[in-house]
């Protein structure tokens, strides 16, 4: 009898034993979980500040990159409008420089005209004073002839004059004579050939004139 009862005390303090173990267990494992959902939550809440300093610094970064796109536009717009002035300089220089060329060779063909004048003069007269047209007085004309033409290859023109209105700009008049052909102011003769280059005048035609 005593036996029975010991075993059944021992079997009821194993149930006991197997029950607090088991309580125990199950406390260490809401333990557990309690730990792991803490630990969820500080791990959510990390990736939250992580996400919030990751939107700061890409905000921070975009705001860096605007204003470096910004300076970087300042800089082309500075270049662009230093290239367009050097560009309108060059333009300018280059036109100067045209001008300057035309300038300098209208001037070298004026002084070469001027000192060929006097030799025009001589052919004319040399023409005007030859009655009898011979091989002489040919070879004279075909040198004259070939005189003009290569002033006028080079833009060199005699001045229109006779049976024209006088014009002080283009003549030089040396008397006014009597006349029933022309018009009172009309160029009646020309005395002495004049020349002109691109509308300027070399040497102005001497003339008489009508009146």
């Amino acid at each position: 009898m005593d036996k029975e009862k010991e075993n059944i005390e021992m079997e009821t303090e194993k149930e006991k034993t197997e029950t607090a173990a088991k309580k125990a267990q199950e406390n260490e494992n809401s333990q557990v979980e309690e730990n792991e959902e803490e630990k969820a939550e500080e791990t959510e809440e990390l990736k939250g500040v992580q996400m919030e300093l990751s939107r700061e610094e890409l905000i921070e970064e975009v705001k860096e990159k605007n204003e470096k796109i910004e300076e970087m536009d300042a800089e082309i717009d500075d270049l662009l409008s230093r290239l367009q002035r050097l560009q309108a300089d060059f333009v300018n220089y280059r036109k100067r420089s045209q001008r300057e060329k035309a300038e300098m060779s209208a001037r070298g063909k004026i002084k070469l005209c001027a000192s060929l004048l006097p030799v025009i003069d001589n052919f004319e007269r040399a023409l005007k004073s030859e009655d009898n047209k011979n091989e002489f007085y040919q070879g004279v004309e075909m040198i004259y002839n070939q005189l003009l033409k290569t002033f006028a290859d080079q833009g060199i023109e005699e001045i229109l004059a006779e049976g024209e209105e006088f014009n002080p700009e283009y003549h030089e008049a040396i008397m006014r004579v009597e006349s029933e052909e022309f018009e009172e102011g009309t160029v009646v003769e020309v005395v002495q050939k004049g020349f002109s280059l691109d509308d300027r005048v070399i040497r102005p035609a001497m003339v008489k004139v009508a009146g």
